[in-house]
């Protein structure tokens, strides 16, 4: 039986979705109100909710509890792998970061995490999941309407670029390992991606420049790319209704952008999809037409 956390999110649905679309495996979602049925209670801030919720699972895919700051994801994941431990978890799933996320504040639970589940005496598989393109389509949404007005799109890129993934592919590699690892163990056969780190990057990296482009396209007036200063943004995130620490997850990502060391070096995303990976360009002309400019706001969080 596959276990999967987070289900109230939109990862962790999208994961759920597609399992169980999948014949052969049983499925259970995990989520903080629990609901009876194949809903379990899964309450990271609740460790003594955990072990019970884990019982009879063979594959536990945890999808980050990242939405709090450092000590309490600590916390909770720490939490999630003793308590995977205690039930018998024989598999466990992890969706952490990419490498080319390594020097921005949000690596640094990941990381923890991904060590603290290799102490466990289950096998693991580590998910790196790519920032989500979700941030060059919110900018480019965000600013599409000053952009129409004065012909210009300005966000705090610099010269640099960032490699995102569609949230959907990632759904698609967690759930193809999910169930090929459930049924090794129904087969008796060792794990197949036991013991693997997978790095799921994008293979397109998208700057300032290539937003501007987009909008171009998609408004039908020239646009041109303006860098702004991280200052202006701390300032402009001040009154966002962020929290804190998602404001300096936010800035160190912009911070990694603008020195050059937010793309990837390398990834396994096309040897683990049944298709050719989403683009951000047209993820980006596609929120463009539809008006979904209106009323959005930036946030680099993951969920």
């Amino acid at each position: 039986m596959i276990l999967i956390t987070g289900v109230s999110g939109s990862l962790g649905g999208l994961i759920l979705r597609g399992l169980s679309g999948v014949e052969d495996v049983d499925v259970v979602a995990g989520s903080h109100s629990g609901g009876g049925g194949t809903i379990r209670r899964v309450d990271f801030d609740d460790p003594g909710s955990l072990p019970e919720a884990f019982l009879g699972v063979d594959v536990l895919l945890v999808v980050s509890a990242g939405y709090a700051e450092d000590d309490v994801v600590f916390a909770r994941h720490g939490a999630v792998a003793d308590a995977a431990a205690a039930a018998g978890v024989r598999h466990v799933i992890y969706t952490s970061a990419a490498s080319s996320c390594e020097s921005m504040t949000i690596a640094v639970p990941h990381r923890w995490t991904e060590n603290r589940l290799a102490s466990g005496p289950f096998s693991t598989t580590i998910l790196r999941n790519g920032l989500y393109t979700e941030i060059p389509v919110g900018l480019a949404t965000a600013g599409a309407g000053e952009a129409a007005a004065t012909g210009e799109f300005a966000a705090p890129f610099g010269d640099g670029k960032i490699s995102v993934v569609a949230r959907e592919d990632l759904a698609d590699v967690a759930v193809r390992v999910a169930a090929e690892s459930q049924r090794d163990l129904d087969a008796g056969r060792p794990i197949r991606h036991a013991g693997r780190v997978y790095e799921l990057e994008g293979d397109t990296p998208i700057g300032g420049t290539d937003i501007a482009e987009c909008l171009t396209a998609a408004l039908g007036r020239p646009i041109t790319y303006r860098p702004t200063s991280l200052s202006a943004t701390r300032a402009a995130l001040k009154d966002s209704g962020l929290e804190p620490y998602q404001i300096a997850h936010t800035l160190s990502t912009f911070s990694n952008v603008i020195a050059g060391r937010a793309q990837a070096r390398t990834s396994d995303l096309a040897d683990l999809l049944p298709a050719p990976a989403r683009q951000p360009k047209a993820a980006i002309a596609e929120a463009v037409a539809a008006g979904g400019y209106q009323g959005q706001s930036i946030s680099a969080t993951r969920r």
